[in-house]
């Protein structure tokens, strides 16, 4: 079953080994004890339903508890301390177009305003309710999970937008084929809300992102449905599939996509490097991109996070034996690890992995083989639980990312990781604050940061130390020239920063077409726009 209030199944659980316990206290503090509401205490709290009877709409407060935050910092301090200030009034479960058309005329019918639901994967606020006069209807889309049409000879394959992704690869698998999707979200998250808040996947450097692999589909607005077929191209004008990528529920609802799919490869592996420090392997990193090298990952953690994440292994042994063998050849506590994929046929991984150890070993790469990066494939999709663990010892985690040019990646990434040091040094605090490539360009990269600090009993304050290290970070990014989402989206957390990135006029765009295709406002209210 899943969580109500965190991540996942409620059967899987992250253990966190006593020795990662000590390191968290010894960087941080210890972690407080804070009991969480309970689900019946919190069901108990849902306010009567503002909606009348529809079909196949649940009023159910469970079901409405359920729908009403996502995964971001403040999601979960709302839900475990029993904060929400919203609530959908109802949770609608369409199962074709014809459904969805319907709610449109429901909710024009009752000046209802719709969310279109996918996952609840969100990390900034795009799924949330707003405490607005009008009632708000969830769409869940779970029940659109079907393979309508398998095009071997074109490579394509149909799928109702709210299949999850486990669920989409073992209907490819079966086949044959894999779209290659893996973001961190990837056991819950949908095909609808990839699209939707323009996903990237771990391996997008072989695979594609989103906007590469969705081919056309179909979307249900307000006014009227679009559809755009898969073309391998177009010079008929702008591409209306980009109108819809990163659209996050305000121009309709995606319920069809076609995407573009490969066999599944004959070979794939995970290898691990070490370097000096971070500045020679992103070097490394960025040659590795530029010279067009076959891999299909590459992931530069700094030495922080190298350290932390030998550390939260629960691997002692092999961690300090490890450590000991590094220490010999001068790799010591400025190492940086870098795991970089390879897939396809064995000749092209045997070429790509050789030629990505060469160029490591000419800025000073240790290559330590496949052992750490097996650890990591097993661990991808189980290390989101850790949040969960981390939470119940008393400690919040939250996530900033975003995209430069190479020029500015090394500077950038130092700035974000000093400006929340310095945040939460203001409430007299230690944060535990870290950082990786997670993404690799000819021009540039993705920077992604981790911090990890001790929770507060008073939500408030937590959420004010939230507030104080995101807003500066994101700040940061701003001055530098970054985007403020690489692959989150914008929601309602990022909203602020938008115009920084989009212009005035750019905003005034997204603003025209959501009022060409939603007139009414009924779709995602506050989301992405105001």
């Amino acid at each position: 079953m899943r969580r109500w209030n965190g991540w996942g199944d409620e059967a899987t659980t992250y253990h966190l080994p006593e020795s990662a316990g000590d390191f968290l206290e010894s960087k941080v503090g210890k972690g407080p004890s804070i009991s969480d509401v309970t689900f019946e205490r919190a069901v108990v709290a849902v306010p009567p339903a503002r909606l009348t009877p529809f079909t196949r709409l649940s009023l159910d407060p469970a079901d409405r508890l359920y729908h009403a935050r996502g995964q971001s910092l403040p999601d979960w301090v709302a839900l475990r301390h029993g904060r929400i200030d919203a609530y959908p009034d109802g949770v609608a479960y369409p199962t074709s177009d014809e459904d969805v058309r319907d709610l449109f005329a429901y909710a024009k019918r009752s000046s209802t305003r719709l969310i279109p639901f996918g996952g609840g994967t969100s990390v900034v606020g795009h799924i949330n309710p707003r405490p607005i006069d009008s009632p708000t209807l969830t769409v869940d889309l779970s029940l659109l999970r079907r393979l309508i049409e398998f095009d071997e000879t074109s490579h394509l394959a149909t799928f109702e937008a709210g299949v999850c992704g486990p669920d989409l690869e073992r209907q490819l698998n079966e086949r044959g084929y894999t779209l290659g999707h893996f973001p961190q979200s990837w056991e819950l998250s949908t095909l609808g809300g990839w699209i939707a808040t323009r996903s990237s996947g771990q391996q997008s450097y072989h695979y594609g992102r989103i906007e590469d692999l969705f081919a056309g589909g179909h979307t249900e607005t307000p006014v009227g449905p679009i559809d755009l077929p898969p073309l391998p191209a177009s010079a008929a004008g702008p591409d209306l599939r980009h109108l819809l990528l990163g659209s996050e529920g305000r121009y309709g609802v995606i319920t069809r996509a076609t995407v573009r799919v490969q066999r599944m490869p004959e070979d794939e592996d995970f290898h691990a490097v070490f370097f000096h420090d971070w500045a020679s392997g992103a070097n490394a990193v960025r040659e590795m991109a530029q010279n067009g090298l076959p891999v299909s990952m590459l992931r530069l953690s700094n030495a922080l996070e190298t350290e932390v994440t030998l550390a939260l292994s629960g691997k002692d042994q092999l961690v300090g034996l490890a450590d000991r063998g590094l220490r010999l050849f001068k790799y010591d506590e400025d190492r940086a690890l870098l795991i970089f994929g390879v897939t396809g046929d064995k000749a092209l991984t045997h070429f790509a992995q050789h030629e990505a150890t060469t160029i490591a070993r000419k800025h000073g790469g240790f290559a330590v083989g496949t052992t750490i990066g097996h650890l990591w494939r097993k661990s991808r999709f189980l290390s989101p639980y850790l949040r969960n663990t981390l939470w119940e010892q008393g400690y919040a985690l939250d996530t900033v990312e975003t995209a430069l040019p190479w020029s500015k990646i090394e500077s950038t990434a130092l700035a974000i990781q000093t400006s929340i040091r310095d945040a939460l040094q203001s409430f007299d605090e230690r944060v535990l604050v870290f950082a990786h490539l997670s993404h690799d360009y000819a021009d540039g990269a993705s920077i992604y940061t981790t911090y990890l600090w001790r929770r507060s009993p008073d939500p408030d304050q937590t959420l004010a130390q939230w507030h104080a290290m995101k807003d500066i970070a994101s700040r940061v990014i701003i001055a530098a020239g970054g985007t403020i989402s690489h692959q989150h989206g914008v929601g309602l957390d990022h909203r602020p920063y938008l115009e920084a990135e989009k212009g005035t006029i750019g905003l005034q765009m997204i603003e025209a077409v959501r009022n060409q295709l939603d007139p009414d406002r009924i779709l995602n209210p506050g989301k992405l726009i105001e």
